[in-house]
């Protein structure tokens, strides 16, 4: 199959390439299936919705922010950024993490009821 896409041009995948958001993503609830990317030499993965290939969030590995963030069912935990012009103005979110397993290809985010993380962590420091 092939996906066209905004960030990578077109991309080939089957469906064992695919991940499955059972519930969607907050605020792209009808959004189910992605493509898990990531580019070698990168430091961001990608999340790119295969019912709207317009849309792709970048995502960051947490435990490079905090080792002792814990997994969910399986599930590895990822904060999806918020990318800024100005590098020291990027943003990841800690508190709704995305959580991926990579071998069932599932996928969710869930809501901390904490206030150890926050909503905009900045990523990059002087």
């Amino acid at each position: 199959m092939k996906l066209i896409t905004k960030q990578f041009g077109e991309l080939e995948y089957t469906q064992e390439h695919v991940i499955n958001f059972t519930s969607g993503i907050f605020g792209f609830e009808q959004l189910k299936n992605y493509l898990f990317i990531k580019i070698d030499g990168e430091l961001f993965y990608w999340l790119n919705s295969i019912e709207s290939p317009e849309i792709a969030f970048p995502l960051i590995g947490i435990r490079i922010i905090d080792d002792k963030y814990h997994d969910e069912k399986g599930h590895e935990p990822f904060g999806i950024v918020t990318m800024n012009q100005e590098v020291l103005k990027t943003t990841v979110n800690l508190k709704a993490p995305v959580y991926i397993n990579q071998t069932t290809k599932t996928g969710f985010q869930k809501i901390l009821d904490t206030e150890k993380y926050p909503i905009k962590y900045f990523l990059f420091k002087e």
